[in-house]
């Protein structure tokens, strides 16, 4: 069974507190009750997500589908420690079978790496009932729909939104019962499968992570829209030597301007996609001003502006990372994809995904699992328009 943690008055976090006027849990609670949430995942998205609305009096559930995610959690009584932008520590429930975790939720959160969303999805959805509303962080490659679909084969109405990126950044302690949370979003684009619950499904995201959630146009905008897939791959290619001789790099300042020259030609293609799938996303530079305001003029700028406050977050040092192995094939390559259904030529991100492969030595294009079951029932851009 799950271990549950008690309700708590509302209004009041069971302990720690959020920095920044924005978050005060006492200022920012708006429903009678605290909400039971069910988080799915276990990694630095997942607990950092935890932490923040356990901070702001709801009641957290953690399912780690390895379930090696949450031993040391269940060693310490289900007692997970903050740093950073949320501290303090808190009370998550956690669930042995993600039947039990999603049982009586009332929102759910799916916060596993994109290659996790298909499997997760497709335990979880024998599981979810109507009326629930799950968020999905975040939309890439379109997965929210696959959940839509699965449920609407039972007969199951709930709410199905995805996010354009996750909403705070951070990184899973090595004790593997904390997290440190770097960064809160300032801004965060959701968007439901339906349109129509779109609002919906951003007052409950507002309600158990605050006010920094955005309406996105559709869910094909908020998919578009993560600048990640193509400011992680500049990155790493560009700073591929240091990777695999394992150094440690600060990677905004290892962002330099010919760096930032690369992200912004991926970025004018994907905006030229978006332009033809008629969808408005923001562009690279409007991405990094907004959420994690920033005053200087330019991407090059941005990136110094970063290192400059943060002096972090170091890149990463193994070629197992998912700056590769999760944001081409989830991201890039479902450009490709979706650029392919509307007749549009990407030279550079294609070539960015060939030299890529090249040097992973992996072809990334296949490992894409999603994109073969979104296809095949009408196309991508109709099934995300439709």
């Amino acid at each position: 069974m799950a271990q549950l943690p008690g309700r708590r008055k509302p209004g009041r976090a069971a302990c720690g507190r959020v920095l920044g006027g924005r978050d005060c849990v006492a200022t920012r609670r708006r429903t009678p009750l605290p909400m039971r949430l069910a988080i799915l995942g276990a990694g630095a998205i997942a607990l950092g997500s935890a932490a923040l609305a356990a901070s702001r009096g709801h009641a957290v559930t953690v399912w780690s589908p390895s379930g090696r995610g949450t031993e040391a959690l269940r060693a310490r009584g289900g007692r997970l420690a903050a740093a950073g932008e949320v501290r303090g520590e808190f009370p998550v429930g956690l669930a042995a079978q993600v039947g039990e975790a999603v049982a009586g939720a009332e929102a759910v959160l799916v916060a596993v790496p994109a290659n996790g969303h298909r499997a997760v999805m497709e335990a979880a959805a024998p599981h979810l009932a109507s009326g629930q509303t799950v968020l999905v962080s975040a939309a890439a490659s379109l997965s929210p729909l696959h959940l839509h679909r699965l449920l609407g084969r039972r007969g199951v109405a709930a709410t199905i939104a995805g996010f354009g990126t996750t909403a705070l950044t951070g990184r899973r302690g090595a004790d593997g019962a904390s997290v440190a949370v770097a960064t809160l979003r300032g801004a965060c684009d959701v968007a439901a499968v339906r349109h129509a619950e779109t609002e919906a499904a951003l007052a409950i995201a507002t309600e158990l992570w605050g006010e920094r959630f955005v309406p996105a146009d559709s869910l094909l905008a908020a998919a578009l829209a993560n600048v990640n897939p193509i400011a992680h791959l500049a990155m790493a290619l560009c700073n591929l030597s240091r990777i695999e001789h394992r150094e440690v790099w600060p990677q905004y300042h290892c962002t330099t301007p010919a760096v930032a020259r690369l992200i912004l030609a991926l970025d004018g293609e994907r905006q030229a996609l978006a332009a033809a799938c008629g969808v408005r996303i923001p562009t690279a530079e409007a991405f990094f001003r907004r959420s994690y305001a920033l005053d200087a003029p330019d991407l090059a700028g941005m990136m110094a502006e970063l290192h400059a406050r943060r002096g972090g977050p170091p890149g990463p040092t193994t070629i197992e990372t998912r700056y590769v192995l999760e944001d081409v094939p989830f991201g890039l390559v479902f450009y490709l994809a979706l650029a392919g259904e509307v007749g549009l030529a990407m030279p550079v991100t294609e070539g960015a995904v060939r030299l890529a492969s090249a040097a992973w030595g992996r072809e990334l294009a296949a490992m894409n699992d999603l994109l073969p079951v979104l296809a095949a029932e009408g196309g991508l851009r109709a099934a995300a328009t439709a």
